[in-house]
C-alpha cells in the first residue's frame, strides 16, 4: 500500500490539529482546509492548508477532486459553548448542510473516500435516556444539536442508499491543552495558573454541579481514525462513560497549583446554561469493540491542561523581561 492520503476540515481548531499529529505519525499525507487560505499557507501543525468554505459546493467539489484522499474527517463547524443559539441560520448552512456537500461530492467524485464527520452529544437531550449510545433517540435542544442531527441523519441516508464508507463520530465533551478559552475547561486551568501567578484574584463561574462526560481530544480523534480503519461503517459514540461536575474540575485544577478553589471562584448565573433533563454519558463499548479505550484519566487530563497554560505564563513573562 502506497502513501495515505488524508483531508482534514477546520485543521487549525483544537481536533483538527491533534489528528494532524495523529496522522502525520503514521505516515499520511495531511492536507487542510480553511475558508481563509491564500496559496502557499500552512496551518499551525505545518501542513498544506487549501482554502475550502464547506457553504459552496463548487470549492467543495474542486478541492475534493484535486486531492482525491482517502480519508476526509470533517471537524469544520461553528463552536459549542455559549454559541450554540448564535446565528441559527449560518449554524445550519455550515454544520447541517456543510457535511452533506462533502457527501455528495464524494457520492460523484471520489467514491472510495472514507468519511468521518465530527457529530455531537449536544444532538441528545432532555429525553434522551442514559446512557446514550449511537441508538439512543435523538432530541436536540439548540440550533447547534439540531443541525448536527441534520448532518448525522443525511450520513445514514448517504451510506444506505450510495454505498458511502461515512462515519459519525459522536463526541462527547472533549478536552486539551488547545481548547479555546471560551470553554469552560480552559477558562478554569488558565485562571488557576493566573492566580497561582499573582496575575488574577478569581474566576467568574456559573453551575459548579453541572456534570460533562470529560475525556481527552488526542484520544477521540484518534477514535475518530479508529472507526474508518474498521470493516464496515458505522456510527460511534466517543466518551469516557463518567461523568464529573465543573465543581471537580475547578478542585482538580486549583489542587495542582496548590491552591484551594473555594476561595477564588466566584459565582454568576449568567455564565449558567440550563440543565438538560438526562445526564450526558456515553457508552463507548461499541467503539471499544473495535480495540479503542481512552488513555488519558480525568486526572490527568486536568494537569496537562493546568501545566501548559502555567508554561505559557512563563514564557510571556520570560519574553517581557528580555
Amino acid at each position: 500500500m502506497g502513501e495515505r492520503s488524508a483531508l482534514i476540515t477546520g485543521a487549525n481548531g483544537q481536533d483538527g490539529r491533534l489528528l494532524t499529529r495523529h496522522l502525520l505519525a503514521r505516515g499520511y499525507r495531511v492536507t487542510g482546509t480553511s475558508r481563509h487560505a491564500k496559496p502557499g499557507d500552512r496551518s499551525v501543525e505545518g501542513i498544506d492548508l487549501r482554502r475550502c468554505a464547506l457553504t459552496s459546493q463548487d470549492e467543495v467539489n474542486d478541492l475534493i477532486a484535486e486531492i482525491r484522499p482517502d480519508e476526509i474527517y470533517n471537524f469544520a463547524a461553528f463552536s459549542t459553548g455559549s454559541g450554540m443559539f448564535d446565528d441559527p441560520v449560518a449554524m445550519g448552512d455550515v454544520n447541517g448542510q456543510g457535511p452533506v456537500r462533502i457527501l455528495e461530492a464524494i457520492r460523484t467524485i471520489a467514491p472510495a473516500t472514507r468519511f468521518c464527520q465530527a457529530s455531537s452529544s449536544e444532538m441528545f437531550g432532555a429525553r434522551s435516556p442514559a446512557p446514550q449510545s449511537a441508538e439512543t433517540p435523538l432530541d436536540p435542544r439548540s440550533p447547534y444539536g439540531a443541525a448536527k442531527q441534520y448532518a448525522h441523519a443525511m450520513i445514514d441516508a448517504f451510506r444506505d442508499r450510495h454505498g458511502i464508507f461515512a462515519c459519525s463520530a459522536i463526541l462527547f465533551n472533549h478536552e486539551s491543552e488547545l481548547r479555546p478559552t471560551s470553554f469552560v475547561t480552559r477558562k478554569i486551568t488558565r485562571a488557576a495558573a493566573r492566580i497561582q501567578a499573582g496575575l488574577d484574584d478569581h474566576v467568574m463561574l456559573g453551575d459548579l454541579d453541572a456534570r460533562r462526560d470529560w475525556g481527552y481530544a488526542g484520544d477521540y480523534v484518534a477514535a475518530a481514525w479508529t472507526m474508518l480503519q474498521a470493516d464496515r461503517p458505522a456510527d460511534y459514540v466517543v466518551a469516557t462513560g463518567h461523568t464529573h461536575s465543573v465543581r471537580d474540575f475547578a478542585r482538580t485544577a486549583f489542587d495542582i497549583v496548590g491552591l484551594d478553589y473555594q476561595q477564588y471562584v466566584r459565582l454568576d448565573p449568567r455564565f449558567s446554561r440550563p440543565r438538560a433533563g438526562v445526564e450526558l454519558v456515553g457508552d463507548p463499548s461499541a467503539l471499544q469493540a473495535l480495540g479503542w479505550a481512552p488513555s488519558v484519566s480525568f486526572h490527568e487530563l486536568v494537569r496537562r491542561m493546568v501545566e501548559a497554560d502555567v508554561m505559557d505564563l512563563d514564557i510571556l513573562t520570560t519574553s517581557r523581561e528580555d
